[in-house]
């Protein structure tokens, strides 16, 4: 059974930071890819960050020169650094990773910044 399970969430000031992770298990999880998702209250959830199992890393304009993810596989971990937190990064932070036609889905961790 696959489980991500987030946590690092939280309530912040803008400027601040902030550090996320997504602990894995029922999965290889070197095998997977590996990204970063943020739904927003009556906006549509949109990717954030994705690292591919090679550390190739790509990120939303939004959010690029101040979030990085990361992996450390023997933890089965995806991280996702952000600093200079705005009040628009508020959100709830989803992890996600795929195979084939699955989709797997954290249960999410409220960011809010508050300005």
């Amino acid at each position: 059974q696959v489980q991500l399970v987030e946590s690092g969430g939280g309530l912040v000031q803008a400027g601040g930071s902030l550090r996320l992770s997504c602990a894995a298990s029922g999965i290889a999880f070197k095998l997977y890819a590996m990204g970063w998702y943020r739904q927003a209250p009556g906006n549509q959830r949109e990717l954030v960050a994705r690292i591919s199992t090679r550390g190739t890393t790509n990120y939303a304009d939004s959010v690029k020169g101040r979030f990085t993810i990361s992996r450390d596989n023997a933890k089965n971990t995806v991280y996702l650094q952000m600093n200079s937190l705005k009040p628009e990064d508020t959100a709830v932070y989803y992890c996600n990773t795929n195979w084939g036609d699955y989709d797997y889905w954290g249960q999410g961790t409220q960011v809010t910044v508050s300005s």
